[in-house]
């Protein structure tokens, strides 16, 4: 079964805002085994629209629709939708009676005309009722083809995704499974893996997928099988991981059906009831981000100084003057002094440290744009390496983070 996502709104077209309701429905709709076909953005305009619907009738057997479902005159959608089934609005009671509780029992104010027409429909409409907001849900049928219209607000969104329209799919709608499974590595590049692995990913079965994602540091490998056997999916996959472990194993920390390496070092941390801080510069902060998202963190995370200036990491964190005169902010010498004084002012078992030139401009180094340095402070002492992470400056600070981990990770391992 194969859908297709339309958002409509001149907002999302502008870059105004960003459409995050396509990947949260292509989710839901993957867990219940329905293939997201596409995803398209289409103006608030009623032609388009309506050119639009007429194109993907037949084309797929759902189409998800989100936005144009307001009470001022740019939310077209309800009438548009008329247009195209031959339908006319009626005003639904149950709707009618919700819009006067939301806006005089809640918001405490009277209801307008242009309140009570949230509860006009098509006549012809399933009614999806969304007990979030004002605007109803529509589900109607074309031939072979489904269409649902949901609001665009969000929350309003994902109720209803998540509590009406998932649960009436699945009654309603025979599906093949779908089965997703990702492996994170961590320290070596896509094309290397590609090569390590070659043999293993040509070896495998037609209805599984490899997919290679890439980003700044780390390389997940996503497994893909559809079937009509769900259970035997899963251990076809299983059973290819364990294979691929063999073949690349130093570089895997798990998978992210379980979690990312940070909630992975956060675990491993903990159950050693051993303790974590940080001094960044040129990663501002961002591994402190990463860390402090996670529920928990408190009882192993001691704190970070982002020391991004010079006179910052010599006046507040510690690093003596002589010591980045002599061998400049960006050093070995440099940055496993932070990690030094970094573990010694929180009081902790180890400590992350991060300085280097991310660009544009060099900043007061000369080290070449790209360069970074982390060092780790442990129980035992501290070491530090050296990486050029070239350009441009975003991917400097994402590999410098993932690298961070990367190297705490094994650090924890080995104890």
């Amino acid at each position: 079964m194969k859908a297709t996502i339309v958002t409509i709104g001149d907002e999302i077209l502008i870059g105004q805002i960003i459409d995050t309701n396509s990947s949260y429905i292509a989710k839901a709709l993957d867990k219940i085994g329905i293939a997201t076909y596409e995803m398209l953005s289409v103006s608030d305009e009623k032609e388009h629209i309506l050119e639009t619907l007429e194109k993907l009738q037949n084309k797929v057997e759902l189409v998800i629709i989100t936005g144009g479902l307001g009470p001022t005159k740019d939310d077209i959608t309800k009438k548009t939708f008329c247009d195209y089934f031959e339908d006319k609005l009626i005003e639904d009671q149950e709707v009618l009676k919700h819009v006067k509780y939301l806006i005089e029992g809640f918001y405490k104010r009277p209801i307008s005309q242009i309140n009570k027409e949230q509860a006009l429909v098509p006549s012809k409409a399933t009614v999806l009722f969304n007990k979030m907001g004002t605007a109803p849900g529509m589900w109607m049928q074309k031939e072979n083809t489904v269409f649902i219209s949901l609001p665009g607000v969000p929350y309003e969104m994902k109720y209803l995704i998540d509590e009406v329209i998932v649960p009436k799919l699945i009654n309603e709608f025979n599906r093949s499974s779908i089965v997703h499974k990702t492996v994170m590595t961590y320290g070596r590049g896509e094309s290397l893996i590609a090569e390590q692995i070659e043999d293993w990913e040509n070896n495998l079965p037609n209805y599984i997928k490899l997919a290679y994602l890439p980003s700044p540091g780390k390389v997940r490998l996503r497994l893909t099988a559809r079937g009509n056997n769900e259970e035997g999916l899963k251990n076809e996959i299983e059973n290819r991981i364990k294979e691929l472990y063999k073949i690349i194993g130093e570089i895997i920390v798990g998978t992210e059906d379980d979690q990312p390496i940070e909630n992975v070092i956060a675990e491993l941390i903990t159950s050693k009831k051993k303790t974590l801080s940080i001094a960044e510069s040129c990663t501002g902060g961002k591994i402190a981000q990463s860390l402090t998202a996670i529920s928990g963190a408190s009882s192993y995370f001691k704190g970070s100084i982002i020391s991004y200036a010079t006179e910052t990491k010599i006046n507040i964190l510690g690093v003596p003057r002589e010591l980045i005169e002599t061998y400049s902010v960006v050093s070995k010498q440099v940055v496993e002094s932070m990690a030094l004084q970094s573990q010694k002012i929180f009081a902790s078992d180890y400590a992350i440290a991060t300085t280097g030139n991310a660009g544009p401009n060099k900043g007061d180094s000369e080290a070449e744009i790209g360069t970074v340095f982390i060092a780790l402070a442990t129980p035992e002492g501290v070491y530090s390496e050296e990486f050029n992470f070239g350009q441009p400056r975003e991917k400097v600070i994402g590999r410098a983070v993932n690298k961070a981990f990367e190297l705490l990770y094994k650090e924890i391992l080995k104890k």
